[in-house]
């Protein structure tokens, strides 16, 4: 079986904490939290690499802020998220676009030197 990568396999395991913690009823709840400390619940899944993983869920509370209210501290934090996303998006595109160029004039050059 091939291994999946390691940015995959955390996402993967995130997600589905996020899932059952946010979305699932109490009830149907699968994974068991066990208290690490007063900042951490702590669980243990299988990832999809077939190994036992350790996943870690805390709780960060923010410091009271003088400019701005908790609404709007949360706000910021989103929308700096959401614009590290697309940032990370344009520079992928950017990057897949060069070495789409990049081929082609190696495409190109190798056409030249055969033609020579």
């Amino acid at each position: 079986m091939a291994k999946v990568t390691k940015n995959i396999v955390d996402k993967d395991l995130r997600d589905k904490v996020f899932d059952e913690l946010i979305f699932e009823e109490l009830s149907k709840r699968e994974l068991e939290f066990t208290k690490i400390n007063d900042r951490q619940y702590g669980c243990i899944m299988t990832d999809l690499n077939g190994n036992e993983r350790y996943v870690r869920i805390g709780a960060i509370v923010a410091e009271i802020r003088e400019d701005m209210t908790a609404e709007e501290l949360m706000q910021s934090e989103v929308d700096k998220y959401n614009e590290s996303i697309v940032k990370k998006a344009e520079l992928a595109a950017k990057r897949k676009a060069k070495a789409e160029e990049d081929e082609r004039k190696r495409a190109l050059k190798r056409a030249e030197q055969e033609g020579e």
